[in-house]
């Protein structure tokens, strides 16, 4: 895109609509429109939607600082995480909070459990608080609607999972070398029948994570039947549901890889609940390194993401971005570790193998 192209897109999206003809568009009062974009509670769910379809339909982001409603800079940022409950995004933010505090800046931080209206009801809302700027675990592929808020002059990183193409500053770990090498540990330790809990196809990790597997797979020259792969969208009850469906086969497989932390509390709920062991009849490694790994019985292989430093480092490319919003946008992918414990040891039928090989030899 042009420089003069993206510089009419900005001017597009700031002039293109005003509240009332949000108002009109949705067929509802400005007042309600006003109480939708603030979050107000008592707003129905056909009105947010009526709403934000409007906005987003005419490019309407209100900007309080061109009314002349913010007279000085602003030293708030935003972070905007998909699941509050979980412990990998409120890591991230003791990352980000800890570099922009020593910056002067305070942290908001919102939930969009990972709903896109939620997300673009928060992001006109900051946009139109003249919020310094926003770090975002974006909920939706398509980057454009991402694309017009720092066109119109957000300060925006996105954070975890990146649209395909984002032309916006970005920091998120290499997915797909992660899972390959917890699959290609599985077939170290002699798995050869390999299961995976994948997440939503529509975010870009879960993409990758499932890009690592499938190449692993390939690499390794092993198969693996397509009921042994269950989606679920990185919640503790679809880990839950995944495993089971996988428990249940007749021919299920030696070992099972989870995409995220939550899934894999539910994928462990269901092998407790179905009476197995870990890993002699089933054996498991999970993604994120969370408090309680290490101290399950057994202790939980898992990939392990530099949480903290994901934040951290979404932090100091949003103040870069807040100092000189000319400058080229930087993609920062960071490395993952992963830790060998002993929920991923061999299966009980591998083991006794190898024991009666070593009896005879």
């Amino acid at each position: 895109m042009t420089r003069s192209r993206r510089q009419s897109n900005a001017s597009a999206i700031n002039k293109a609509a005003t509240i009332r003809q949000v108002a009109e568009q949705a067929g509802v009062s400005t007042a309600t429109v006003s109480r939708v974009l603030s979050g107000a509670s008592r707003v129905s769910d056909e009105l947010i939607k009526r709403v934000t379809t409007a906005a987003e339909k005419l490019n309407y982001h209100p900007n309080r600082t061109a009314r002349g409603l913010r007279t000085q800079r602003s030293y708030t940022a935003a972070l905007i995480i998909p699941d509050i409950e979980n412990p990998f995004f409120t890591s991230i933010a003791r990352g980000v909070e800890q570099i922009l505090r020593a910056e002067g800046y305070s942290l908001i931080l919102t939930n969009s459990d990972e709903d896109h209206r939620i997300e673009m009801q928060h992001l006109m809302q900051l946009h139109a608080d003249g919020i310094a700027g926003v770090i975002l675990a974006p909920t939706s592929q398509d980057a454009r609607k991402y694309e017009q808020l720092v066109e119109a002059g957000m300060n925006l990183v996105a954070i975890d999972r990146i649209p395909r193409k984002l032309r916006a500053d970005s920091v998120s770990v290499n997915n797909q070398d992660a899972i390959y090498q917890a699959t290609q540990h599985l077939y170290e330790m002699g798995h050869r029948h390999i299961g995976f809990i994948s997440g939503l196809p529509n975010v870009s990790t879960a993409r990758e994570r499932r890009q690592g597997f499938d190449q692993a797979i390939k690499d390794l020259g092993i198969t693996t039947l397509p009921e042994w792969i269950q989606q679920g969208n990185f919640r503790q009850e679809d880990g839950f549901a995944a495993m089971n469906r996988i428990l249940q086969l007749e021919n299920r497989p030696t070992a099972v890889i989870t995409a995220n932390n939550m899934m894999t509390l539910g994928a462990l709920k269901a092998i407790y609940q179905n009476k197995l062991v870990i890993p002699d009849d089933i054996a498991i490694v999970g993604f994120d390194d969370v408090e309680w790994a290490g101290s399950l019985n057994p202790p939980l292989t898992v990939i392990a993401q530099p949480t903290r430093e994901l934040g951290q480092a979404a932090a100091r490319l949003l103040l870069g971005r807040i100092k000189r919003r000319d400058m080229p946008y930087h993609y920062v992918v960071l490395n993952t570790q992963l830790i060998v414990r002993d929920s991923s040891g061999p299966h009980k039928s591998h083991s006794e193998a190898g024991a009666a090989q070593a009896i005879f030899d």
